[in-house]
């Protein structure tokens, strides 16, 4: 399936999963099963990309990665991008004085 999982509400062929969502910091989180997980070809610490089509249709991608720096680890990297994500409109302000 080239790591891309498409789920619809067609009739035939469809493999439905079913989550929880679940708090996450300052965030909602979704676990994926093992097997969508393979189909998707993701592991801890990579990225999927949620994309609405023109049908209303959610397609799962795995985004594309590219590969840190030997000395910068993946977990720094994350709080860094959360903390920026929290303070984005301080940031924003602080851009536009």
């Amino acid at each position: 399936m080239n790591g891309v999982v498409k789920l619809t509400n067609e009739k035939r062929n469809v493999t439905r999963y079913s989550r929880k969502i679940g708090r996450m910091g300052n965030s909602l989180g979704v676990s994926l099963p093992k097997s969508l997980a393979e189909k998707l070809n993701v592991t801890q610490g990579d990225e999927i990309e949620f994309i609405e089509n023109d049908h209303g249709e959610i397609v799962l991608k795995k985004a594309r990665q590219g590969k840190l720096p030997d000395n910068v680890r993946p977990e720094v990297l994350e709080a860094f991008y959360d903390v920026f994500e929290e303070d984005e409109g301080i940031l924003e302000d602080l851009r536009d004085r």
